[in-house]
């Protein structure tokens, strides 16, 4: 443990949400600290978003299996990097959806987190033009959020 002040909340279980966007990785970077320090459990969150699909792509099973197999590989190496930085209890979850109404809906009620860590900005998709995924978690996760940039 550090030597922190007394008054400095402690976190068992750390969720991030990851995209590959630039806030996202400040954001995970910041989550492994956090995990290391705190001795946590770390969740690497990542959201198929539908949306992004056409019609035709989200209709076609073995489309949306493709892409799901290709997020769960990439949040696979995600933990290799945790592990690396020496975290020890390393967890990832796929789900689909729009991204901040899935972790809050589903994600969190899942898996129990003590903080929720997300980047400002998401890469792609709508949530750029008509309000932020960040904002929406913020707002209504039943957590503490950290939003970072």
């Amino acid at each position: 443990m550090s030597d922190r002040p007394s008054n400095v909340k402690h976190f068992d279980r750390i969720l991030v949400g990851v995209d590959d966007s630039d806030d996202s990785q400040l954001a995970f970077r910041y989550a492994l600290n956090r995990a290391k320090e705190d001795d946590a459990i770390l969740f690497i969150c990542s959201i198929l978003e539908s949306q992004e699909m056409n019609v035709f792509q989200a209709l076609s099973k073995d489309y949306v299996h493709g892409e799901r197999e290709e997020l769960e590989q990439h949040l696979n190496d995600y933990r290799k990097l945790a592990e690396d930085f020496g975290i020890d209890r390393v967890h990832t979850v796929v789900d689909e959806g729009e991204a901040g109404e899935t972790i809050v809906k589903s994600v969190i009620p899942h898996i129990e987190p003590d903080v929720l860590i997300i980047g400002s900005k998401s890469k792609k998709g709508l949530s750029r033009r008509f309000g932020s995924q960040a904002a929406y978690m913020a707002k209504y996760a039943p957590i503490s959020v950290f939003v970072i940039r």
